[in-house]
């Protein structure tokens, strides 16, 4: 038998060292590929996190319980075209302090409570208009009510969001202009930190002026936030005392017309009937 030269061991260990050191130099190069892609997916995914909570902030504030509350608001021109959301910013220059035209003198509000009856097609409200707490524009109410101002007027915006549900009735002209000669103030009886109970009824005005007051009014269907602006709150004048549950079945469920949260009712809705005792 021939006897195996220590050369031929010499080369075998010598192969198997180097079959050892590429196995090792394979296995260092599939750790450090895969820290790489490991980076890789980690950052991506941490991009994805953050447009996630991007998007989510964004919807809340956007459309979502966060959004801005639209307010009641009226246009300072009578304007058939005039969107039913116009601005609420506050405009220094129709910050008079001061009525416009003939206002009504607070003491025909009487100091009372004056029950009565407001009829929206063929839905018929109870209400009650509190004289003693908003005695100004109880009185400029009254008077409108008196002169047969409001029948045949309608009712031109439903709000319906997450923190605000109500209708915006009596605009000069259906598109929610006020009256160009008539406007007053000041803010009475608002909400209290900012909230209007279901019920409530108050009246519309400009964002930022509070003598911009008209024969507009709002009414309340569900717990509603407003949160003052520049010149405070909304005048509460009153509530409905029956006929609510009516109001929400037949008009406000059916939302608005173009099926957004603010716009005028899917339901066409005109006022038939306003009296007081």
């Amino acid at each position: 038998m021939a006897t195996k030269r220590p050369n031929d061991r010499t080369a075998r260990e010598r192969r198997q060292l180097l079959r050892d050191y590429e196995a090792k130099r394979a296995l260092h190069s599939l750790q450090v590929r895969r820290r790489v892609r490991d980076n890789v997916v980690a950052a991506v995914a941490a991009v994805v996190v953050c447009g996630l909570a991007g998007a989510a902030q964004w919807a809340y504030f956007a459309s979502g319980p966060g959004a801005p509350v639209p307010a009641p608001t009226a246009t300072s021109t009578p304007d058939p075209t005039a969107a039913p959301d116009s601005s609420t910013t506050p405009d220094p220059s129709v910050t008079s302090g001061t009525n416009t035209g003939t206002v009504p003198d607070p003491a025909v509000a009487e100091g009372r409570t004056w029950p009565g009856t407001l009829a929206l097609g063929d839905v018929e409200l109870g209400i009650e208009l509190d004289g003693a707490s908003a005695p100004q524009a109880v009185a400029v109410v009254v008077e409108a009510i008196r002169s047969g101002y409001y029948v045949g007027k309608s009712c031109h915006r439903l709000i319906d969001t997450e923190t605000a549900h109500l209708l915006q009735c009596g605009s000069i002209d259906g598109a929610g202009s006020s009256d160009p000669d008539f406007a007053f103030g000041p803010i009475e009886n608002p909400g209290i930190d900012g909230v209007y109970p279901a019920g409530a009824i108050a009246m519309a005005r400009r964002g930022g002026d509070a003598f911009s007051n008209g024969r507009q009014f709002f009414i309340v269907t569900e717990d509603t936030r407003l949160p003052d602006d520049a010149a405070g709150g909304y005048s509460s004048i009153g509530r409905v005392t029956s006929g609510l549950d009516a109001l929400i079945e037949r008009i406000m469920a059916a939302g608005t017309a173009d099926g957004s949260q603010d716009g005028p009712p899917a339901v066409e809705t005109t006022i038939t009937g306003f009296t007081i005792e």
